[in-house]
């Protein structure tokens, strides 16, 4: 390859690390070009793009885009996974992937601008999907409402049990209800 083709790649990768949401760097030797196809397809709905560099342009790349700590990583066949978008899809992907698909070897990756390893990632895709985390957010933010409003109608139900079980009281001990016609001629005549 030419001079100018290699930098032209090495910018591509440089690029596609720093645009890109989290970046996760796999091995995968020994699988086959339909499996790769397989991959590729699965990580799509995560908006992932998967492709393989040569090593020694994506170290170059990488110490270019000052993210020297993936240096180590980039040993052997190595393919990068650029997402744009939610991290925890495509690492559930790709680990569900690698479940049916042994030749498959999660080394680490990129997280906004945190390094993280092989077990991290592996932790990243035991986290609930987005959807689920935002929905016991807002059932965490609903109850306390729920139980206040609930208190708010017990004060007034109590309240007027209380005033019926004082009128029943009252007319109990023998004190006659008033006449409502009565009782507003009263007012009119004060």
């Amino acid at each position: 390859m030419a001079r100018p083709e290699k930098s032209a790649v090495v910018e591509e990768i440089r690029t596609k690390l720093a645009e890109a949401d989290a970046a996760v760097l796999t091995e995968y030797r020994g699988l086959t070009v339909g499996a790769l196809a397989e991959l590729r397809a699965t990580l799509r709905p995560a908006d992932a793009e998967y492709k393989v560099f040569k090593n020694t342009l994506a170290r170059r790349a990488a110490e270019a885009a000052g993210m020297t700590e993936l240096v180590p990583m980039l040993e052997g066949p190595v393919a990068i996974a650029f997402v744009r978008g939610d991290a925890v899809i495509a690492a559930k992907a790709l680990r569900d992937f690698a479940k049916t698909n042994p030749a498959l070897i999660v080394k680490g990756g990129l997280l906004g601008e945190l390094v993280l390893d092989a077990g991290e990632m592996a932790a990243l895709a035991d986290v609930q999907p987005r959807e689920v985390l935002l929905a016991r957010l807002a059932g965490g933010f609903q109850a306390p409402l729920v139980k206040a409003a609930g208190l708010f109608q017990a004060f007034t139900r109590n309240f007027a049990y209380a005033v019926l079980a004082y009128v029943d009281q009252r007319v109990e001990a023998g004190e006659a209800l008033p006449d409502p016609e009565i009782a507003e001629t009263q007012k009119e005549s004060e």
